[in-house]
């Protein structure tokens, strides 16, 4: 499980902590299975150090570090066992806790250990003194037994500020024992970055290699990190998407990229950057947390253009509203259609989607979504519905692969309690009418489930389409249950996935409009061109 560490240096060490800090995030819940999964897909983004949890501390963490030694596999990183330091008035040597990672077989420890002197005398209950033994009782121990030793300095700006010469007097313990890098932690949350660059000012002139730890309570932790580098830390610790506890933990991503593309260093092998907007949503589809969509550099709106303004420079040029290439980051530029959108939006998109637009197309399509936006539509989350939208002014037709002839849904309350729901549908499709019904957990799956057994005969690659998502919302202006809704789906294969969009008074209708679309799009993706 041990890789060859970040590009081959150890000159700035990139520390990635989502399985173990980022873990304790409210509703995230990892399997050993899903920690290896992620360990995998960071070790591919090329992170130097994995923190893989705690061995000893719970079943779960040793299972992952005993499973890791023969199923992991690292080409980059390094895997780290988290831990503490030994009980005071033991020795390290015959503490069961420090056991567990001297036998966990990672080729790092992180030691976190009391640097603010209040938290020593209540937290620990006990002397400022037994604490610097503590410290340097277990850093040399675990040196001695081949591992390399870092410490997380933890509550490190409460400790600076209450105390600063004991402070540093953990960090130079730490160091005089063999720790390599004393992490600076704001476990709080709290500082500012010119309050941390102060500190941090001040630390590095005892000469120790520093690193940094920070949370975002105060909504700093990326800008704290990024100052610490600045005042000349050599090794940064975040986690994935900046998951963690309470307000979560710096975004490695975020750090990361602004350190490759702002800063110009090279703190992941080469080539790896561009992977990382595929890494951020494959560890947000482990960890089962929906993506943030605003999150820079991977977020899907992160290089989204929806102004005509906007989109009029990005069609001379796309950096002028960019700050850097998205695909440094494997990410890609789009364009928003919506109620906002100018003629240069619609040509642009036409662009992307491989049409070369007319002035009379573009007038045309224009002025139909700012009808159908006016309505209720909106097509700015909607791309698939958008291009269905655009083939159709092109084609001067309507064209679907199938056409509705009728459906019928019933929804059943049972002497049981329990609620089923059945569609009918009726279509015609390539010159047959078929007939099909579907069951489902409710009316909307019921629906789906109808149309694809109506159309598997002639279209069986739908089989591999799959309703991931489904969100309905009654628009502004409207009340009670007369009110006109708006349903977005999303559908998915095994490659991709792509959002359609329905509009009427009948929340069913609406939700019809968006699968109807949602299908006929998966079917042009697998080559299927709806007759003419």
């Amino acid at each position: 499980m041990t890789g060859t560490g970040p590009s081959g240096s150890d000159d700035f060490h990139v520390y990635d902590t989502t399985l173990r800090d980022g873990a304790q995030q409210e509703g995230l819940t990892l399997s050993v299975a899903d920690k290896l999964a992620i360990a995998g897909h960071l070790d591919d983004l090329g992170v130097g150090f994995i923190e893989g949890g705690w061995p000893g501390a719970n079943p779960k963490d040793t299972e992952f570090f005993r499973r890791a030694q023969g199923e992991l596999h690292l080409k980059h990183a390094q895997l780290a066992a988290f831990g503490a330091t030994r009980r005071p008035g033991a020795n390290a040597a015959d503490d069961p806790m420090v056991a567990a990672l001297r036998e966990s077989g990672a080729p790092v420890v992180t030691l976190v250990a009391k640097s603010h002197d209040v938290h020593v005398e209540r937290a620990l209950r006990t002397t400022l003194e037994e604490n610097l033994a503590m410290v340097r009782d277990t850093v040399s121990h675990l040196r001695a037994e081949g591992q390399r030793v870092f410490l997380d300095a933890e509550h490190f700006f409460d400790g600076y500020r209450s105390n600063p010469a004991y402070a540093l007097e953990v960090l130079r313990a730490a160091a005089e024992a063999g720790a390599d890098v004393a992490v600076l932690c704001d476990t709080n949350g709290g500082m500012l970055p010119a309050q941390l660059a102060d500190v941090v000012g001040h630390v590095i002139e005892s000469g120790l290699r520093l690193g940094i730890h920070c949370h975002d309570d105060a909504g700093c932790a990326v800008a704290n990190t990024l100052t610490a580098v600045d005042a000349g830390v050599s090794h940064v610790q975040g986690t994935a998407n900046g998951y963690g506890e309470r307000t979560g933990n710096a975004n490695l991503f975020t750090v990361v990229a602004n350190l490759e593309l702002k800063y110009g260093r090279s703190v992941l092998p080469e080539g790896r950057l561009a992977e990382m907007t595929r890494v951020a949503h494959a560890v947000s589809e482990v960890t089962n947390v929906a993506p943030n969509q605003h999150q820079p550099y991977v977020g899907q709106s992160a290089f989204a253009h929806k102004a005509g303004l906007h989109a009029s420079a990005v069609r001379v040029d796309p950096m002028l509203y960019q700050h850097v290439d998205p695909e440094s980051v494997g990410n890609d530029m789009r364009m928003l259609i919506s109620e906002m959108a100018g003629r240069a939006s619609v040509d642009v998109k036409g662009k992307q989607l491989g049409f070369d637009l007319s002035p009379e197309v573009i007038e045309d399509v224009v002025g139909r979504v700012k009808d159908l936006e006016s309505r209720g539509w909106t097509f700015e989350a909607a791309d698939a519905s958008f291009e269905l939208l655009l083939r159709d002014v092109v084609a001067g037709e309507r064209r679907r692969h199938f056409t509705l002839e009728s459906w019928r849904v019933i929804v059943e309350r049972r002497p049981d309690d329990t609620v089923a729901s059945e569609a009918t549908v009726k279509v015609v499709t390539k010159g047959e009418r078929v007939v099909a019904t579907g069951e489902g957990n409710g009316p909307v799956n019921a629906l789906d489930r109808a149309l694809r057994s109506a159309l598997e005969q002639t279209y069986p690659e739908l089989a591999s389409l799959e309703l991931r998502d489904y969100k309905v919302r009654i628009l502004e202006g409207t009340h009670g249950t007369e009110a006109v809704t708006r349903v977005l789906v999303e559908t998915g294969d095994q490659e991709t996935e792509w959002d359609t969009v329905g509009v009427h008074e009948n929340v069913i209708e609406a939700s019809w409009m968006a699968l109807e679309d949602a299908v006929t799009y998966g079917l042009l993706r697998q080559g299927h061109e709806p007759p003419g």
